[in-house]
């Protein structure tokens, strides 16, 4: 009976490590609006000129849709100024999945939108709940990541991605 424990503990010890390594985009599929197939880490764990933020949200989530809507006033600036790219990425249900692009409309939100699993994104990224924002750097790297929102939250992300692009180090 304890070589099980002891087993149990060594599985979920090296299974933690393995998660804490990690610090580039996970192998994960998600999908285009129009059910085109993306892997995160081939398009958002490369090396490229741009830092992109992963917004992690559904339609039911109302943090989730204040984030968004809070970092639309920014958007333009930070495209501008920094050279990120917006990706949010619903965890929404399939039947969900159809409420969608009328929302993004609606909103006016001009990130790039996609679609995953909520259980295999939650693991792949370690996260339980949303709104979930992680930043990758323009190496491929997941250098920041902040789970829920409050206001001002925007602001604080403003001047992560100011240091960001003057080359300090956030990682956290």
């Amino acid at each position: 009976m304890k070589f099980r424990h002891y087993l149990t503990l060594f599985c979920f010890l090296a299974f933690a490590g393995s998660v804490a390594a990690q610090n580039g985009v996970p192998n994960v599929d998600v999908k285009t609006l129009d059910g085109q197939t993306v892997n995160l880490a081939e398009t958002y764990g490369v090396e490229k000129e741009t830092i992109t933020i992963l917004s992690f949200w559904a339609t039911w989530c109302s943090p989730c849709k204040r984030e968004l809507d809070a970092i639309m006033d920014f958007y333009p600036d930070w495209q501008d100024d920094y050279n990120v790219e917006l990706v949010a990425i619903t965890i929404d249900t399939r039947r969900a999945i159809a409420k969608v692009p009328t929302i993004v409309e609606t909103k006016g939100w001009e990130y790039t939108i996609l679609a995953g699993d909520q259980q295999a994104l939650g693991m792949a990224f370690n996260f339980a709940s949303i709104p979930q924002t992680v930043i990758v750097d323009q190496n491929g790297q997941i250098i920041y990541t902040h789970n829920g929102y409050q206001p001002g939250d925007e602001e604080e992300l403003d001047e992560l991605l100011a240091r960001i692009a003057a080359g300090e180090d956030i990682s956290h």
